[in-house]
């Protein structure tokens, strides 16, 4: 991590950008102007912040998507500007983009047993493909209001009582209740487009019947989200009629959709493997959303509704796991990506029987991964009404595969991540790699979203499903 000192080079990149975008906006019509405000307005403010106040990440973010933004313009800024004046501006659009990575690579601190970074100009445009998505998070990101705190931290603080009084915070294990089988979910065939083409799939689902224990705070609260206690997700075989492996894939946040989630996985990749796969979906997500994005509701400061989704997460999984059993299945493994890295470790601590478990750029500390992106007002908000980082860690034990032992073997646990990792800190991939006593491990000098172009993830990948799928289905 350097200083940032003011008047730096990389803020004037942004500022003239903003600027010449304004002024292309002015030359013209009141549509040429709404047109140019989308990367004029970002570039010139992020410009300007860096010069006199730079340090905050989210100068970086929003000068990363304003970056994006004047790309985008730029294209049809052909027509209504003119070929040179949309070439230049898309040119400083783009130059734009990769100093706000620079800046954010050189501002973020380095973590000890995390390899050093290599600064490069694809390194920094990889890390300007996160600042850019979470610039977009920034605007959908609901914090607490009006008497959403006091409940909040009315909940949090009775949570804890009760999971001190019943045990949980000391053996988390304890905290997830055994699922019912699952016998006869309903199954329709259904068609998505993919990378590679139309693809045929089944779309299984059925009633959750998760519960949060009866005394838990937020019970009732949880149990109204209507369209969450229908379970949901996608199921790919391959044309054999031999038993084949299973492979559960766990989508990321946000995600829950056929498409996405079976592209995110490379349905191609899985077929030359030969494996079946089943995509669940994650509660609050997809078709069990309750807003207008799939994810809402999820790590937006209602910490029990949280705890509740990652329980009912890996009561709903189990349940799909027993299903895949009932299937044939000669064996299993389980790999998610992001909050479904996660997820895939937090599975590997409360399944008997997987053959492998692969989290990918993995979140793996809820409470820190929340105090490092929510806007600091809000949190110094939460704060002064009494939701600190402490007790909210130590509710959110009893769904941290952190704080629960991994039962799958430890030649069939592997990791990988991104030095440069912008989402989700490369420090919380170092603490669950060292927590399951240091398995394979692939770092990549990119970002979060860069893992499906490194060359490293997708050998690991295939040398854990070679050696724990393949070779034992």
């Amino acid at each position: 991590m350097r200083q940032q000192p003011q008047w730096q080079v990389a803020g004037w990149i942004p500022l003239v950008a903003g600027l010449g975008w304004l002024l292309a906006g002015m030359s013209g019509g009141w549509l040429q102007m709404f047109f140019c405000l989308g990367p004029g307005v970002p570039l010139l403010a992020t410009g300007g912040s860096k010069l006199l106040w730079p340090g905050d990440p989210r100068i970086q973010q929003f000068a990363a998507l304003g970056g994006v933004i004047g790309v985008a313009v730029a294209i049809p800024g052909l027509v209504f500007i003119g070929f040179g004046a949309s070439l230049l501006l898309g040119l400083l659009s783009v130059a734009s983009f990769v100093a706000a990575g620079s800046v954010s690579v050189k501002q973020e601190p380095h973590f000890e047993g995390v390899p050093e970074l290599q600064p490069s100009l694809s390194l920094y445009a990889k890390v300007a493909v996160d600042d850019a998505l979470l610039a977009t998070m920034q605007f959908g990101m609901g914090m607490p209001s009006g008497q959403e705190p006091e409940v909040i931290e009315r909940e949090v603080h009775a949570a804890r009582e009760l999971f001190d009084g019943k045990g949980w915070l000391e053996k988390p294990a304890s905290y997830h209740q055994e699922p019912p089988p699952l016998e006869a979910p309903r199954i329709r065939d259904r068609e998505t487009r993919v990378r590679t083409g139309r693809l045929r799939y089944e779309h299984l689902s059925f009633e959750s019947e998760y519960a949060p224990h009866p005394d838990e705070p937020g019970r009732a609260r949880w149990l109204g989200y209507e369209r969450n206690r229908t379970a949901h997700a996608w199921v790919v075989r391959q044309p054999s009629s031999e038993p084949r492996p299973w492979l559960v894939c766990i989508h990321g946040y946000r995600m829950g959709v056929p498409a996405f989630d079976i592209s995110a996985f490379d349905p191609g990749f899985l077929a030359k493997f030969g494996l079946n796969a089943i995509f669940p979906v994650l509660p609050l997500h997809g078709p069990r959303k309750l807003g207008r994005r799939s994810g809402d509701g999820f790590l937006a400061g209602n910490v029990l509704d949280s705890v509740h989704g990652e329980a009912q997460a890996m009561w709903d999984i189990r349940r799909m796991v027993d299903w895949v059993r009932r299937q044939g299945a000669p064996v299993i493994g389980v790999h998610g990506l992001s909050l479904g890295g996660y997820n895939t470790a937090l599975l590997a601590s409360v399944e008997r029987g997987l053959a492998c478990a692969i989290p990918g750029i993995p979140a793996t500390d809820f409470a820190r991964l929340v105090w490092r992106h929510a806007p600091p007002l809000q949190l110094r908000y939460m704060e002064h009404r009494g939701v600190v980082h402490d007790v909210v860690a130590e509710v959110m034990r009893v769904i941290s595969p952190l704080a629960l032992e991994p039962l799958v073997e430890k030649s069939g646990r592997a990791i990988y991540a991104g030095v440069a990792d912008r989402l989700v800190p490369p420090d919380q991939v170092r603490d669950l790699w060292r927590h399951w006593e240091e398995p394979e491990l692939v770092w990549y000098q990119g970002g979060h979203m860069s893992f499906q172009w490194e060359h490293g993830v997708r050998s690991l990948v295939a040398r854990t499903l070679r050696s724990r799928l393949l070779d034992r289905g």
